[in-house]
């Protein structure tokens, strides 16, 4: 990716805000900040982060229903969300994960530890995007323009879309124009 990953940290204290945003922004993350968890939904929406670390306890909102309304969000469940917090109960961290985090970690955190943590979530949801990307790529025969089924079988491009609705196309060579190029055939 040509951009620098972008993290949002939700948190009603500016200290903390503070501290977070220069130990990311060192490791070289774009880094914007919220101190309250109905402004973290509106800079969800708009920024697209790649990532969100969320404070719970935090007036209005706290951060559980912060991750709550954007695991209902079809526009923003795949954003991770890792918990920083001083709230280390068991049951906390359990709820954490109930409400769709990804991670959990509790104040006071140790820098390496975060960073690490931070660093294997923004790796892994790269990963899920070119996987989603990939599995919307379609298989098309560069010769005959026919369409490769997930049994191996061809069809035509029109049989195809009609049947399965408007994806996206890759291209290559299927068997049957394989072997018309080798015998010189005209291919329709």
């Amino acid at each position: 990716m040509n951009r620098p990953w972008e993290i949002l940290v939700v948190d009603d204290n500016p200290e903390n805000l503070r501290v977070l945003s220069g130990l990311l922004e060192r490791k070289g993350y774009d880094v914007s900040a919220c101190l309250s968890g109905e402004r973290a939904l509106g800079a969800v929406h708009h920024r697209n982060p790649d990532l969100v670390l969320l404070d719970v306890n935090m007036p209005g909102l706290n951060g559980f229903q912060v991750c709550e309304r954007m695991r209902s969000d079809p526009e923003l469940r795949r954003i991770p969300v890792i918990f920083l917090t001083a709230r280390a109960r068991s049951e906390d961290v359990v709820n954490g994960f109930a409400v769709g985090a990804v991670d959990y970690v509790s104040k006071p955190f140790r820098p390496e530890e975060l960073l690490a943590r931070v660093a294997t979530h923004i790796e892994l949801n790269r990963s899920r995007r070119e996987i989603h990307e990939l599995r919307d790529l379609l298989p098309v025969c560069a010769w005959c323009h026919r369409v490769r089924e997930d049994d191996g079988y061809w069809q035509s491009m029109e049989r195809y879309v009609a049947s399965h609705g408007g994806p996206k196309t890759t291209h290559g060579i299927c068997p049957d124009c394989i072997e018309k190029i080798k015998l010189g055939q005209p291919i329709k």
